[in-house]
């Protein structure tokens, strides 16, 4: 498996690859915040506290999305069986309860101020990033926004266009935006009128402390957490600012990495729509053991979903980015 420089070395000069940012990239700066263990460590189910993290504990699982499409499922057969419909409206609250306590959990596990990272981490994830031209991710923290906005520090001449503009309301469409969170993201909120940003600025007061306050009072930052590939695909496309966002992918051409993804089908909807793009060289990242199940998995995944005729695929050793270092 080549290294990260050796893929970033088959890039002609005068070009520039974009990327997919998975977890890894967060997980990649502290892991014990950035993982579904620690979410569902502090996730607050109210009432259904006890069957929700039954189901977890039955699936032998920390993933969120992997116990809402077991509810899905579950729906699905009793609804085929008629099954009692007390029963099944039941199922449809615990999707919405899961959604929810995820969202609230990351916002309770998430750090305060972008002064938790250190400038030296914050500079090598500018240098990092500024290698892209269009960045995609599918991360709700603000790690990625915070690393774009810290304009202080080298390389001082980087920026990205997130579409934003006066008032933090989206323009999106002739801003030339490069920065795109296809899931959403916790400093993303629908207004009713505008999709809008928080900004670390406002009031004087950090974008957490705003997310928080918002919660508090029932409103939730714009996130896709659907727990399949179709779902997340139905939810995307009736938000003006994700569908736009989803759309991009199949503008980007020349080179494409995919840094600290695991390829699930769950994402599936994202990899469709780069294969249709004019991408001829993926490079995907692998953590760990290259030769484990769930690399082979990772592997498998990626080929099935990206190669074609026109477009070939070839994997990395994901610990070589040089992200936070």
């Amino acid at each position: 498996m080549i290294s990260f420089n050796d893929a970033m070395a088959t890039v002609e000069d005068g070009d520039k690859p974009s990327i997919l940012l998975g977890n890894g990239f967060s997980r990649a700066w502290r892991n014990d915040i950035f993982n579904y263990a620690n979410l569902l460590d502090v996730a607050d189910f109210k009432d259904r506290e006890t069957e929700i993290r039954k189901l977890f504990s039955l699936l032998e699982t920390y993933d969120f999305e992997a116990v809402m499409r077991s509810l899905v499922a579950a729906k699905t057969v009793l609804d085929a069986y008629g099954g009692n419909r007390d029963l099944v409206e039941q199922i449809e609250r615990d999707q919405q309860f899961l959604k929810d306590a995820l969202i609230i959990a990351i916002s309770k596990t998430h750090p305060d101020r972008p002064t938790a990272v250190s400038t030296a981490q914050f500079t090598a994830a500018r240098t990092f990033l500024s290698r892209y031209d269009q960045i995609f991710t599918v991360n709700y923290d603000l790690l990625f926004y915070w690393a774009r906005n810290m304009y202080d520090l080298p390389p001082r001449n980087y920026s990205t266009d997130d579409g934003f503009r006066k008032g933090c309301k989206w323009k999106g469409h002739g801003t030339g935006q490069e920065a795109h969170f296809l899931h959403g993201g916790l400093h993303i909120f629908d207004s009713g009128t505008n999709i809008e940003k928080h900004s670390s600025d406002e009031i004087g007061t950090g974008i957490v402390d705003l997310v928080r306050d918002n919660l508090k009072r029932e409103k939730f930052p714009l996130f896709v957490s659907e727990p399949t590939s179709a779902k997340k695909k139905h939810r995307i496309e009736h938000n003006p600012y994700l569908d736009f966002c989803f759309r991009s992918l199949r503008q980007v051409t020349g080179t494409f990495f995919i840094q600290g993804h695991s390829m699930d089908e769950n994402d599936k909807h994202i990899f469709d729509q780069l294969k249709q793009s004019h991408v001829n060289k993926f490079f995907v990242s692998i953590f760990g053991k290259e030769d484990s199940d769930g690399n082979a998995r990772v592997k498998a995944n990626a080929l099935a979903y990206l190669k074609s005729t026109t477009s070939d695929v070839e994997f990395y050793d994901a610990e070589s980015a040089p992200i936070w270092e």
